[in-house]
Formats: structure tokens, C-alpha cells, sequence
């Protein structure tokens, strides 16, 4: 049986030049968005590079103030002796620990026992000693002389130093304890501090 025609239904024709709507992604959107997503995780990979630097830079300070306060508590508890605690020269060079057992009480096993700390005695992996900061030296100088004059009595001023090897250019410091030591003197870090230690008998 045929169906009148007035009863077809015909899909409408398309009018000449009239656009198919768009579907789906194209190529070109998807690059965009990958290089994109690129740029954003080697932005997030920098980001973590800064912050584990930044991590290591604070742990070597704190570890810098220990070993700084470890020699001013040594100086303190002989304070008859302060002054033989000066050194011309840095303490605590070359990665090999020096046996202490030998060292006689008082100065020579206190700057001995510090130079090991300060190469990383306290803390092994392997056969490396990882307790310190890297390329850790230590400094005492004399500032001011004690002065036991009856009636005049001043105490001793020692200046105890702390360098190491930091990981970015910074500013070079103002003390000279390892200066030049490290290559590019703006990678040398160092934490200072001074001591007054007069002598007994002005107690």
C-alpha cells in the first residue's frame, strides 16, 4: 500500500554553506592542554628542587648551632684555660677521624672530639660520616684579652665560628673563619658567636 506523499516525512534539506555543530576535542586543543599540563608539572618539579634545598640549608644551620654551642659549653667548663682554646687555624679539615683517645684532658681532647664532630662523627652511613654539614670547619679567635688586675678585673671575649659549604650563591660573610676554601666564597655559610669568659680569680 502506498502512503500518500503528503504523509512522508523527509529530513529538511541543508541549506547551502550551513555548518555541522562542532563535537568532541580537536587536535589542536588536546596539544594545548598537554603542553600546558607540561609546563605546570616542570613548574611543581622546580618548586620541590627549591624546597629540598631550602631543607638541607636549614638542617646544616641547626647542626651548625650545636656544634657552635658545643665549643662555648667546652670553654666555659675550663675556664682557667680559655685563652688555649685560640687556634691561627681552622679546625675540623680532611674527612678522616682523628682518635682522641691518645689527646690529654682539657684543651687538646676538647678541640680534638670537636674536629671529629664537625667532619660528622656523630651520624655513619656506610663507611661516610653524615652528621654534619658538608665541608664543615670551626674557628676560635681571641677578640679582647682577659685582664686580671686587682680593681681592673675584665674578662676574656672569644669569637667561636662555624663554617660550611651551602648549596646556592649567597653573600659572603664578614668573618674570615674558611675564607676562600670553598671555591666561590658565596657559597661559604658561617654562624658566630661571642663568648666572655674571665678568669677564677676575678670571680
Amino acid at each position: 500500500m502506498l502512503i500518500p506523499s503528503r504523509h512522508r516525512k523527509y529530513a529538511p534539506a541543508r541549506r547551502r554553506g550551513a555548518r555541522c555543530p562542532q563535537e568532541g576535542s580537536s587536535i589542536i586543543e588536546v596539544l594545548v592542554t598537554v603542553v600546558i599540563l607540561a609546563i605546570g608539572l616542570l613548574g611543581l618539579a622546580g618548586l620541590q628542587g627549591q624546597i629540598l634545598f631550602a631543607e638541607l640549608e636549614s638542617y646544616q644551620r641547626a647542626q651548625a648551632v650545636l656544634l657552635m654551642n658545643d665549643m662555648v659549653d667546652k670553654m666555659n667548663a675550663n675556664r682557667s684555660a680559655a685563652v688555649t682554646y685560640v687556634n691561627p687555624s681552622t679546625i675540623g679539615s680532611g674527612s678522616t677521624l682523628v682518635d682522641c683517645s691518645s689527646a690529654a684532658v682539657g684543651m687538646a681532647k676538647d678541640e680534638c672530639e670537636w674536629g671529629n664532630a664537625l667532619r660528622g662523627a656523630s651520624e655513619k652511613k656506610g663507611t661516610a660520616n653524615v652528621g654534619g654539614m658538608v665541608n664543615a670547619l670551626g674557628c676560635v679567635t681571641q677578640i679582647a684579652a682577659e685582664n686580671a688586675t686587682p680593681g681592673v678585673c675584665t674578662p676574656g671575649v672569644y669569637l667561636v665560628t662555624v663554617v660550611w659549604q651551602g648549596v646556592n650563591l649567597t653573600s659572603a660573610p664578614s668573618v674570615t673563619c674558611g675564607q676562600n676554601l670553598y671555591g666561590d666564597d658565596r657559597y661559604r655559610r658561617a654562624i658566630s658567636t661571642r663568648v666572655s669568659i674571665g678568669l677564677p680569680s676575678c670571680q
